[in-house]
């Protein structure tokens, strides 16, 4: 299967470009220290605002700080809120959406009414109401953001529950005495695994997002931590726009890259794990391999 699905991947563009964005990012991140030229949070008032060079890559801001340097150690705080809210989302998401699906009933009503509200809101003025609510930290990032994205997660994983529990495997699974967890774990769980990988690759690409706009509206992480948000927002007035453009435009073209990269890899792996698409073009069923 995993064969199956890295030719796949490795045959669309999309996903190699996505792939190797992704890859870069992921060692920015880790190699930070290595990578960046100088400390992201020293102050150096005789360098503000100076163009890139090579002394200063991507230049420097208002309070004399390396750009690259802050964007480097930045695409931790990312990349780490992305998949730790993800992960949150995740263990709320499937885990309500296992128990609504299979259950029903009242059970199914009162999750998916709940699910129904929290989707109901515009996410980032919930994000930035929950946000406020609390005190600004990276943590309370963490979990507004993964809080906030298990409803749709609950119901993908839902509708493949519907049918999943239909199917004569798992009738033979009850009548042969298998609990109700063990049908959830072992049946239920293993195929909606595909769909929730894809909604998580892409719920990372917005969690980015998110961080982003929280962090841009000073409801995210905090200075001196450098955060691709907060840089834009430190660069938005008028004479930083007019003089020194790469102040705002490099942290926004690193979250544009950021967003990209995932997006492309969650469309790519969607593709890949549809047994009826394969080398981008639509095939027959009695062509489709199992995935």
């Amino acid at each position: 299967m995993l064969i199956l699905l890295w030719r796949r991947l490795r045959a669309d563009p999309r996903a190699m470009l996505g792939l190797i964005t992704v890859v870069v990012l992921v060692l920015l991140a880790v190699l930070a220290p290595l990578v960046a030229r100088y400390d992201p949070t020293s102050i150096d008032l005789a360098g503000q605002l100076q163009r890139p060079s090579l002394a200063h890559w991507m230049g420097t801001d208002y309070q004399g700080r390396d750009v690259w340097s802050r964007i480097v150690f930045g695409a931790r705080i990312s990349l780490t809120v992305g998949i730790v809210s993800q992960c949150i989302a995740l263990a709320l998401g499937v885990t309500l959406g296992l128990v609504s699906g299979f259950y029903g009933r009242w059970v199914d009503e009162s999750i998916m009414r709940l699910a129904d509200i929290t989707l109901a809101f515009p996410t980032l003025l919930l994000l930035i109401a929950m946000a406020a609510a609390l005190q600004p930290s990276l943590t309370t990032v963490f979990v507004t953001i993964g809080v906030v994205g298990w409803a749709g997660m609950a119901r993908i994983v839902r509708g493949q529950v519907l049918v999943t529990r239909q199917l004569e495997f798992v009738h033979a699974a009850r009548a042969l005495g298998a609990t109700d967890r063990r049908i959830i774990v072992q049946h239920l769980l293993p195929n909606c695994v595909a769909p929730v990988i894809i909604a998580a690759t892409l719920g990372i690409a917005g969690a980015i997002m998110a961080e982003a706009a929280l962090s841009f509206l000073g409801l995210g992480v905090q200075p001196p931590t450098p955060s691709w948000g907060s840089m834009i927002a430190d660069a938005r007035d008028l004479l930083q726009l007019r003089t020194a453009p790469w102040t705002s435009v490099f942290p926004g073209l690193a979250i544009g890259a950021a967003v990209l990269g995932f997006n492309l890899l969650g469309d790519a792996l969607r593709d890949a794990l549809d047994p009826r698409f394969l080398g981008g073009r639509d095939i027959s069923p009695a062509q489709a391999q199992p995935v």
